[in-house]
């Protein structure tokens, strides 16, 4: 029951959380690919010599297989050319334990906050833009349903040359934007305009991956909990059966004793 109740609350926040992100995500990449020329230090692509994983997983156990699969796919990076941001102590335990090397460690309850995104975001961009890292993923659990999640692994950094728009969750027609040479006024200039837009852009990337991940890990513990709770069930009802299968054979090894006795 208590698992169901967290659950309830996170989805509504990883589904609420949605609209904004993909008319935040529309704005920032039309903007951008109206403005000509536009150069941004979050936009440089270098040859990847080290990166950081942004890896997101859950506080506690009890949820089945979802932090597993997704310190699988951390797992898949080099140990000694990869730097870690963690969110959520089974992730920095993850780390700990694989004797990886941890740069932050951030903690998130049961209800993620924009300051925290923010602080994470902030790291991973200071870590790129001091070129101590080439490139930045973000290694968490996407939200499908409350039978269905998925460890997926995202880009963060860097954000790459813009030239379109394709806006997940929405029809083909709708969610296209090619790039145009049509003229925008930016004013007081492109530049600071655009990098303000990436800057945010990336904060509520962030927070939606853990939303994101707050959801899939409050659905997969209260399915583990309902799974362990029928298991109990069924357990007790086969014990009950057993117990007075044995108890109605002693009482009846009892009786034919006494019959036999008072026969002889």
């Amino acid at each position: 029951m208590v698992a169901a109740s967290k659950m309830r609350r996170a989805q509504e926040a990883a589904i609420s959380v949605r609209p904004f992100a993909r008319q935040f995500y529309r704005l920032q990449r039309v903007a951008t690919t109206r403005a000509i020329d536009f150069k941004h230090p979050l936009l440089a692509v270098r040859p990847v010599s080290k990166r950081a994983v942004i890896l997101i997983a859950g506080d506690k156990g009890l949820c089945g297989a979802l932090n597993s699969n997704v310190f699988r796919l951390a797992g898949r990076y080099d140990p000694q050319s990869t730097l870690f941001i963690t969110a959520g102590r089974r992730a920095a335990q993850f780390v700990a334990r694989t004797r990886r090397r941890l740069v932050a460690e951030f903690a998130y309850g049961d209800t993620p906050r924009y300051p925290e995104a923010r602080a994470i975001a902030a790291m991973a961009r200071d870590l790129f833009l001091t070129r101590e890292v080439d490139e930045v993923r973000i290694v968490t659990t996407r939200f499908v349903n409350t039978l269905t999640q998925q460890a997926v692994v995202l880009e963060f950094l860097p954000v790459g040359r813009i030239t379109g728009l394709t806006v997940p969750g929405l029809e083909a027609k709708e969610a296209a934007v090619e790039a145009d040479r049509t003229d925008f006024l930016f004013e007081p200039a492109p530049e600071p305009i655009l990098g303000f837009m990436l800057t945010h852009y990336l904060n509520i990337l962030v927070y939606t991956t853990l939303v994101n991940a707050k959801a899939s890990e409050q659905s997969a513990r209260m399915v583990s909990m309902k799974s362990a709770t029928d298991n109990a069930d069924a357990m007790i009802k086969d014990l009950t059966l057993a117990y007075n299968k044995l108890r109605q054979g002693h009482i009846t090894q009892e009786l034919l004793e006494i019959a036999g006795g008072q026969s002889q």
